[in-house]
């Protein structure tokens, strides 16, 4: 047996009192008148007797009470197969409060559990102990150490959030606070239920400081979510059919029948069909849109599923321009089929230049830009053309047939794209059109029918040096390109190795090629703009940045107020971070003036809560390796008394404290029920 204090044994001096107070007290002699003194002698023997037996049993029995207690605050344990740590400490506990723990345990909600065991923990303590209390929010009045009393309040105050942490971060966190301190044992707290999808101490290697895991467990509960939704072409045109893409998830091992899935949008709610979801897989299902106004657009999808439910709504937004617009740059005179086929296309607006009167600072207002024939392309406009497909532009480029091949080629180099050699001027037929790539898909109902495809008269051959760069869309019999593309970070090069004039190609009569092509090219992304965002992640929103002036402060707007969010103004663009300002799942507002919003985002909860997939504390204490110890207690159980018994041993302390009042009511008993 060893002692916590053991100072608190000089006390044991104290026994001398009972000892001084039976010496003094008990020798006191009392007077007895007697009527009849002839049992004088006999009586005043037997009384003698009785008097020393009963004195002797009250000293020891005080005396027992005091070195019970003397005992007691000297704290005795006996230590256990974990070696016992004297002096101050500090304590850091992490309590999970992302979605997962709304689950239920066997009786309440794994949070009110996980709030409890928190409390439990720090009872064990004694109340010149420092404390840290953390949870996924990762406040700052929440990175610094406080007393015991301070740190039960902070218990209390924890609520569910939407904030989901990988548990490396949080060891990380604690270790920080805990190295403020000047405590002399460090010890951490993490109370979870241990998710797959974010516990991520496999083979734990650091020893310091003590890390203590508290798995929590619920009851298992079936559970679906919308993992995501994109529309299935990068822009949304006003009265058409727009394809929405739809992925739900099933994180059951148990399938999931008739789901009903439903949409929201410009305010009426409609059915969007029934899916049906294996165990542990996902399914897609396509919702049709029909958009009849231009501008912001706010909807939302939604499933019935319970208990979890964070994850059952997916806000999303998107914008819809009242027309695209086109900028045609022509050498000499602008070609008449062209001209035609973008004004017989719905909500196109196109503009003829020439190559000579140029405006480069408005480049970005348009979604393509068509370079018709010009026989040079200077290095001013071939540098601004690729900046503008860098920034998600679209450029499409029919060469003159006495194209400048130095000039072309130096052009081309800067998009990645194959250089131009000699011109061949002979008959040649297209034989294939790429129906999979996103320019020609869904064009053509029937992709076996016997199609009618460009014929050309003459058309440039190509190095193919950069062949991997390049995405054939439509190809010559002879397997040579006749329309390539080209990526260049968020934008597109369409490249077409035939003039337009009628003269050596007949694509401009050739409809079913042309219009499609001209079409989808202007409406194609490298990247698709985002509909909906995560709350947590570290993204960056872009968005158009069009006001003047310097002093210009943009503000988000959303249910629960408006905010000034971290941002950043680069030439036409504008860049917002996020900083765990928004923690409500909706639609927020981007606005300069409170009565003009300039556009509309969507925020989501994350949804790595949303597979319930846990440790078990076996499987835990095996994952995590030896440096790290699983306090695995039944939910009925204490922790208190399993921590003191971890820190300090076996304590015997209460053991003492019941001691020293037995031996003290054996005392009374002794005084008053004994009688000489």
């Amino acid at each position: 047996m060893q002692f916590l204090f053991p100072t608190f044994l000089f006390a044991l001096a104290a026994l001398a009192i009972p000892v001084i107070i039976h010496l003094f007290y008990f020798r006191r002699f009392k007077k007895v008148y007697f009527t009849n003194v002839r049992f004088l002698r006999e009586v005043k023997e037997e009384t003698s007797a009785r008097s020393k037996l009963r004195n002797l049993l009250v000293l020891l029995a005080r005396m027992l009470a005091v070195a019970a207690l003397v005992f007691a605050f000297a704290q005795p344990f006996i230590p256990q197969d974990t070696d016992v740590k004297i002096g101050n400490k500090a304590v850091s506990v992490f309590v999970d409060n992302s979605f997962s723990m709304s689950a239920l345990s066997s009786d309440v909600p794994l949070m009110e559990k996980g709030k409890q065991r928190a409390r439990e923990i720090v009872e064990a303590y004694a109340a010149t102990d420092r404390f840290q209390i953390l949870t996924n929010d990762f406040e700052g009045r929440h990175q610094r150490l406080v007393s015991k009393e301070d740190a039960l309040s902070l218990i209390e105050e924890i609520k569910i959030s939407p904030a989901v942490r990988i548990l490396s971060e949080v060891v990380s966190r604690q270790k920080q606070a805990l190295a403020s301190g000047a405590e002399d044992i460090e010890t951490a707290y993490l109370i979870s239920d241990f998710q797959k999808n974010v516990t991520d101490l496999a083979d734990y290697p650091d020893t310091f400081p003590e890390i203590n895991l508290v798995p929590l467990q619920s009851v298992q509960e079936r559970n679906l979510a919308i993992d995501t939704a994109w529309f299935e072409a990068p822009v949304q045109m006003i009265g058409q059919t727009n394809t929405l893409i739809v992925k739900v998830r099933n994180y059951s091992n148990q399938a999931a029948e008739n789901i009903r899935l439903a949409i929201k949008y410009d305010g009426q709610s409609k059915p969007a069909g029934t899916m049906s979801i294996p165990a542990g897989a996902t399914a897609t299902d396509t919702v049709r849109m029909t958009i009849l106004r231009t501008g912001w657009h706010e909807a939302e999808l939604s499933i019935t599923d319970y208990p979890i439910q964070f994850d059952d709504k997916y806000f999303f937004s998107f914008y819809v321009a009242e027309q695209v617009n086109v900028l045609v740059i022509n050498e000499d005179t602008p070609n008449r089929y062209l001209d035609a086929a973008f004004a017989g296309i719905p909500y196109f607006k196109a503009v003829n230049l020439p190559s000579r009167s140029l405006e480069f600072s408005q480049f970005p207002t348009y979604q393509l830009i068509v370079l018709h024939e010009l026989r040079e392309i200077s290095s001013g406009l071939a540098a601004e053309l690729n900046r503008y497909a860098r920034s998600g532009g679209n450029v499409l480029v029919f060469p003159s047939r006495n194209a400048g091949l130095p000039g072309y080629n130096s052009f081309l180099q800067g998009f990645g794209a194959n250089a131009l050699q000699i011109f061949e001027e002979a008959p040649r037929n297209v034989g294939s059109v790429n129906t999979e790539e996103f320019v020609f898909r869904d064009v053509f109902d029937n992709k076996s029918a016997n199609m009618k495809l460009p014929v050309t008269q003459g058309n440039f051959r190509t190095d193919r040096s950069n062949a991997r760069a390049e995405e054939i869309l439509v190809t010559y019999r002879d397997g040579s390109p006749f329309l390539s593309k080209y990526q260049v970070e968020q934008g597109h090069l369409y490249f077409c190795t035939a003039p337009l004039d009628d003269n050596y190609s007949d694509l401009v009569r050739n409809g079913e090629v042309f219009i499609p092509m001209l079409y989808k090219t202007a409406i194609s992304s490298a990247r698709n703009r985002e509909i909906a965002y995560t709350i947590g992640r570290a993204e960056v929103i872009e968005t158009d940045h069009k006001a003047a002036g310097t002093q210009i402060v943009y503000k988000l707007r959303g249910s629960s107020g408006e905010f000034i969010p971290e941002q950043r103004i680069v030439g036409s663009r504008l860049y917002i971070t996020l900083t765990n300002q928004i923690i409500q799942a909706g639609f927020y507002d981007l606005f300069l003036d409170a009565d003009n919003v300039l556009a509309k985002f969507a925020f989501n909860f994350d949804r790595k809560e949303s597979d319930l997939a846990c440790y078990l504390p076996e499987e835990l204490q095996t994952f995590v390796g030896a440096n790290i110890n699983v306090l695995a207690v039944k939910d009925e159980a204490v922790l208190t008394a399993k921590i003191e018994e971890r820190s300090q041993g076996l304590t015997l302390w209460r053991l003492f404290v019941i001691l020293a009042l037995v031996f003290l009511a054996a005392e009374v008993a002794l005084l008053r029920f004994w009688k000489v």
